[in-house]
């Protein structure tokens, strides 16, 4: 009977968006796209529809039919999905791919070159960098910046698809999932943020403990009821500990691998050229301008630090980063720009200071990864990711929006304690110099975040089954 109350509350809840839709339409025409001028327009990819618009339009070119979407909603599902495109796009000839990004840009799919694939929606940066359900101000935030009428929007479109009898790929968690279901296609659900590692292991004192206790997954009821639709073909999870909890419920999850090891290199060569030198990492995020403020946190941390004079800080930086700021910072802490030092290693620029040097590199975050011995990271998806490599890190959380304590401590306890929370500068100042003295301890604080995070492969896996239980 409960399944059945849920059933038609979510229901409502899609009839409901579909009714705010239609009146929002009629209350402001100017503002809204109707359905003929979704389905007849032919903007380019990457053109806004109109520069002062709300959001940016993209739309598909009304003679193309595609035939599998994706839906995702964050920057390291946005990163999974570019990879299984690529893959499908390589195997299923026949195939038109589109992806409508629930959160930002969706800039990482600009570095797919095919006729074959579009995308759709309307995106945008929000003020909470995507993470709205952390805090009452950054839904507020999100809120005004025009959020809700955004995904209204979204949602419309989705509609409109569900008529092409198109496949759907939901990446992430409760919001594209209810995408996918609400669209009466059939859809696959690949779950990446959320592990049961989170509340099995630490102390497990904290009232969302108990609550995920009571649960016996992290996952929420109405998430596991959209998940057992007879129309969700494939339902894959990013660890085994969550797919197994899922299981006990009768819930047919799988495990693969975890795809985000599928990004990053696991070897570098020239990682020779700067062998000789201590090496961190800064892993500042990617929601932006709170990546400028952890950069600040961490320069004004290492201005202090005295273990060693042969110190190189790699610093990879996202596509959207504004490198003026960034130079800024290291002017602001006394780094000077070299012309004749280069380290070959594919770096944009570097930063000297007495014996210490800052190499940038935008979109080296791949290449660099496995060349540093720690990190200093307040950072989502590639903090997970060097912990995967065996690359321990320490974190120092700030005001948020994404970095704030209860995240990092979230993350701590998925990775084991792979990355360290420190609670102010004096504290990390210890550890770092302890990681950077003994190969002992970085092996051994590293050693369950690569456990944790699996091997890399999973992506091809992903697509296989993908390919065989929803596209066959």
């Amino acid at each position: 009977m409960k399944l059945f109350a849920l059933y038609f509350q979510l229901k409502f809840l899609e009839q409901f968006i579909i009714k705010c839709v239609k009146k929002f339409k009629k209350a402001a025409p100017r503002f809204e796209l109707g359905i003929k001028d979704l389905q007849s327009s032919a903007l380019p990819l990457g053109h806004a529809a109109e520069k002062d618009s709300i959001g940016s339009f993209y739309d598909l070119n009304s003679k193309v039919t595609h035939s599998l979407l994706f839906i995702c909603n964050g920057h390291g599902e946005d990163v999974i999905a570019s990879e299984i495109i690529k893959r499908l796009l390589k195997i299923r000839k026949n195939k038109n791919i589109a992806v409508l990004p629930l959160v930002g840009n969706g800039d990482v799919f600009n570095s797919i070159k095919s006729k074959r694939f579009c995308k759709i929606g309307y995106l945008k940066e929000l003020p909470s960098g995507g993470f709205s359900n952390q805090s009452l101000k950054g839904f507020l935030l999100d809120l005004f910046a025009g959020f809700l009428i955004d995904n209204l929007r979204n949602f419309l479109i989705l509609k409109q698809k569900s008529k092409q009898n198109c496949k759907i790929i939901a990446v992430g968690d409760f919001l594209p999932l209810l995408y996918a279901w609400s669209s009466g296609c059939e859809f696959s659900f690949i779950g990446t943020p959320k592990s049961d590692h989170t509340w099995s292991s630490g102390p497990g004192w904290a009232l969302s403990d108990f609550y995920h206790k009571l649960k016996g997954s992290e996952w929420d009821p109405w998430e596991m009821f959209l998940m057992i639709s007879p129309r969700c073909k494939n339902l894959i999870m990013r660890d085994k500990i969550t797919a197994n909890n899922l299981n006990r419920k009768k819930i047919n999850a799988k495990y693969f691998g975890n795809p985000m090891m599928d990004f990053v290199d696991v070897k570098n060569e020239k990682i020779s050229n700067i062998n000789s030198f201590k090496r961190i990492i800064l892993l500042i995020g990617s929601r932006y301008p709170e990546a400028l403020k952890n950069l600040d946190n961490f320069l004004d941390c290492l201005q202090d630090f005295n273990l060693t004079n042969d110190l190189v800080l790699l610093l990879p930086l996202t596509i959207n980063a504004n490198v003026i700021k960034i130079q800024s910072y290291l002017t602001k802490y006394g780094f000077i720009k070299q012309s004749k030092i280069n380290f070959f290693i594919d770096e944009d620029s570097v930063w000297k200071k007495k014996d210490q040097y800052v190499v940038i590199g935008k979109g080296k975050f791949n290449l660099w990864a496995n060349m540093a011995e720690v990190g200093l990271s307040n950072a989502g998806t590639a903090t997970e990711q060097i912990a995967g490599l065996g690359i321990p890190s320490l974190s120092l959380p700030g005001p948020g929006p994404q970095f704030t304590k209860s995240f990092a401590k979230r993350q701590s306890r998925l990775l084991g304690g792979s990355v360290l929370v420190c609670k102010n500068k004096k504290i990390l100042l210890k550890r770092l110099s302890l990681l950077l003295k003994g190969k002992v301890d970085r092996l051994e604080q590293a050693k369950i975040g690569k456990k944790r995070m699996g091997e890399s492969g999973a992506s091809k896996k992903i697509v296989d089954a993908i390919n065989l239980h929803l596209l066959s």
